[in-house]
């Protein structure tokens, strides 16, 4: 019997001991898909993924799985199989791109491949040699964008990647994302429909720390999530 990608048993994450953001949270994500997390501010989405980086240690969870093997957070072996990009992430700051796809490559002990589609995808080709700290906030983003889709590990992880970003390389973004199915499982968080929409196979609701609505196939579709979200202000 096959194992999923990935499951998370019964997870409960915090900042503060007394104040939950997230509990009894479980998930599975199988191979070669794409998973949009959606839920009003304060939900748990940015948690969850910091909680799936390796980056927040305050968590507990009945088993967190790898293809049916449990994982550290931290180990080395689980690092080289994701890569995550975050809203907003100012690391790196004296880097130029090409050092950091250098660094980054090199970490996960992989050749460089040919990035100048994605560069040119991501229309930026004029950024390439420039300080990142001296980059605009989108073009930042484009960075570790081009870095992850380049990386191709198993898991990527985006948090609200659309962030920032024009509307041509936005467009480009939806097509990388519906893509790289075939290299791996992405996991999305997004306060924007339409990238749900264009690009999930499914979507999860989150409400209070907690999975309250999972959406598939035709499900997934913009008046039905926005009502269930409960909010016809969401984008």
């Amino acid at each position: 019997m096959e194992h999923p990608l990935l499951t998370v048993n019964n997870l409960s994450a915090w900042y503060q001991k007394q104040k939950m953001i997230l509990s009894d949270f479980s998930i599975e994500l199988s191979e070669h898909e794409v998973v949009g997390l959606i839920g009003l501010n304060g939900a748990g989405k940015t948690t969850f993924l910091k909680v799936l980086s390796g980056l927040l240690p305050s968590f507990h969870s009945q088993g967190i799985l790898f293809y049916g093997n449990s994982v550290n957070m931290r180990s080395r072996n689980f690092k080289t199989c994701r890569y995550t990009v975050f809203a907003e992430d100012n690391s790196f700051p004296y880097f130029t791109f090409w050092e950091y796809l250098s660094y980054v490559f090199s970490a996960y002990r992989k050749n460089i491949p040919d990035v100048s589609k994605l560069i040119q995808g991501f229309h930026f080709e004029d950024y390439t040699d420039t300080l990142l700290k001296d980059l605009s906030t989108g073009n930042r983003k484009k960075v570790f964008l081009i870095t992850a889709f380049a990386l191709q590990t198993e898991l990527l992880f985006l948090d609200e990647p659309v962030n920032g970003l024009d509307f041509q390389s936005t467009e480009y973004l939806y097509q990388q994302i519906a893509d790289y199915k075939k290299h791996g499982t992405v996991l999305f968080s997004s306060h924007i429909l339409e990238s749900i929409t264009l690009t999930s196979n499914r979507v999860l609701l989150l409400e209070n720390g907690k999975i309250k609505q999972t959406f598939e196939h035709g499900q997934i579709n913009a008046k039905t999530i926005r009502e269930a979200l409960h909010d016809e202000n969401y984008i």
